[in-house]
């Protein structure tokens, strides 16, 4: 059964996910199944892992054992629990295991999932084999990914890090909950059996990843979705870094309500720029590394810094076609097809001749790769590559977001550098007038593309010396819609992390 199209049960987020390209080349669920002793990193890579595919399209969630264990038996008391010879212990976690398989399913059937990430240590055969069986049963294909390491500095850092972030040590002392926590290890040791992609296990689909990364071990990739896996787990890294991301400072374009274009900075802007430059010496960021786009407001704010940076085309802003360097006043008036299209649909509308949310996803890709490989690094981009995944999300100018990714989520931290500038953000509408819409509104996306008649490709600067843009384009249509109020709200910390770093939520997925 193809639960692809069930459509009734799926939150409106989720069906817009499931349109796009990658979701049709996974022709049926997969388990991925993760393996290893505690502190190797298996919960970090599984949300990491989960916000990466829900990125490119295909729907995944997270399906954590300790979640459920703990729901179970209510307050964790010590590593006895994880002894293998307390039988009523592992009756409980059994059970446990089975009903996290029967939310699995259930994700699956009728929530529209195509990959559900079972984030345990599952260091048995026998456990293993219960996956094997309940997918077999269910014909859902299954690939593991198992974290070794015997690095003694990573576990000692791995402890450290899920010992501060672990719900099961919220209110113990740091030697007692070190000594609990090194105990429990012990346990899982006394029956861990790794994979054996050699002999037992050769036909089982899997990566081993050594040593955060030192080196990996493939088997048996069976489709396109399991490829992408791997290339993104042998480009991810473990180790302690932050991302410091940022919009470039104030521009005249901004002072006058325009989108894109290529406008300087404006006399805030240029404050900004030397704020920015304070905070980042006051910040002692080791090893920082800057990336711009190749627009000239992130250049010169990237100037300021007195510091090497890089400069990235794909980072630019969103292409607006035919509405570049236009106020949204301007384009409704112009242009009030469009915008009626683009408040329906913002992440899936694509500019005549320019760019959809949803192509800006695709192109962003091999920066968020490069990223996940690097150590500290400020992004200085724009509003919309900002919020690649989230078209209303609120990133108001001068205020720059640290991301610090930690095994259960990501602290975030806020730094308002205090240098006034517009707001530029536009909230969601809150309800369309039946009235004013066409009968028959095509979306824009990737399957009909460029859908309005008249289509006139507006050149787009890139970088200073490109030529200059035409003048004037003819209306699309007539049809009006309202406009969205601005909104004066600062940004929502939280929905930050969902940027470049794994959900703090229970479930791993973005809500």
């Amino acid at each position: 059964m193809d639960h692809r199209n069930d459509s009734k049960k799926t939150e409106p987020r989720m069906i817009e996910k499931k349109c796009s390209w990658a979701s049709y080349m996974t022709y049926s669920p997969t388990v991925i199944v993760m393996i290893g002793l505690p502190a190797r990193g298996k919960t970090y890579i599984s949300k990491k892992l989960t916000r990466y595919l829900n990125w490119i399209g295909v729907p995944t969630k997270v399906f954590n054992l300790g979640v459920y264990r703990r729901e179970a038996v209510q307050s964790y008391q010590s590593f006895d629990f994880f002894r293998h010879d307390n039988q009523e212990a592992m009756k409980i976690r059994k059970h446990c295991a089975i009903v996290a398989l029967k939310d699995v399913k259930y994700y699956f059937s009728e929530e529209g999932g195509q990959i559900a990430v079972f984030d345990a240590t599952n260091t048995t055969r026998e456990r293993r084999n219960l996956i094997l069986s309940f997918a077999q049963e269910n014909s859902y294909k299954v690939f593991f990914v198992e974290s070794i390491c015997d690095d003694p500095e990573v576990i000692a850092a791995n402890i450290l890090d899920v010992k501060v972030s672990s719900p099961d040590y919220s209110e113990r002392h740091r030697e007692s909950a070190m000594d609990d926590f090194l105990k429990r290890i012990e346990c899982y040791k006394v029956t861990y059996q790794p994979l054996d992609p050699d002999q037992h296990d050769k036909d089982l689909s899997l990566i081993q990843v050594i040593n955060v990364g030192q080196r990996f071990l493939v088997n048996r990739v069976q489709d396109y979705i399991q490829s992408k896996i791997v290339y993104y787990l042998m480009n991810i890294h473990v180790q302690k870094h932050s991302i410091y991301l940022c919009r470039h400072g104030e521009s005249q374009h901004n002072v006058q309500g325009c989108i894109g274009g290529d406008s300087e900075l404006s006399s805030r802007g240029k404050e900004f720029s030397i704020a920015l430059r304070g905070f980042l010496e006051s910040q002692k960021i080791p090893d920082l590394k800057v990336w711009t786009s190749q627009l000239r407001r992130t250049i010169q704010t990237a100037e300021e810094l007195g510091v090497p940076y890089e400069q990235w085309k794909i980072l630019n802003e969103i292409d607006a076609g035919i509405c570049e360097e236009m106020t949204y006043e301007k384009i409704q008036e112009t242009y009030p097809y469009e915008y009626s299209l683009r408040d329906q649909d913002k992440y899936h509308y694509r500019y005549p001749g320019g760019e959809s949310y949803q192509d800006l996803v695709q192109r962003l890709e091999p920066v968020i790769m490069e990223l996940e490989r690097q150590g500290n690094v400020l992004v200085i981009c724009h509003q919309a590559v900002t919020r690649y995944d989230l078209a209303y999300l609120k990133c108001p100018l001068h205020v720059v977001m640290k991301l610090t990714p930690v095994a259960y989520g990501c602290k975030v931290e806020m730094f308002d550098l205090k240098v006034e500038a517009v707001n530029t953000h536009r909230d969601r509408p809150l309800g369309c007038s039946r009235h004013q819409m066409p009968p028959t509104l095509l979306r824009r996306n990737s399957f009909t593309p460029l859908s309005s008649q008249d289509q006139v490709k507006r050149p787009r600067l890139f970088s200073v010396g490109n030529p200059p843009r035409l003048a004037s384009f003819p209306a699309l249509s007539s049809t009006r819609f309202p406009g969205a109020q601005e909104s004066e709200e600062l940004n929502e910390s939280q929905e930050i992390l969902n940027c470049f770093s794994p959900s703090d939520s229970k479930d791993g997925v973005q809500q």
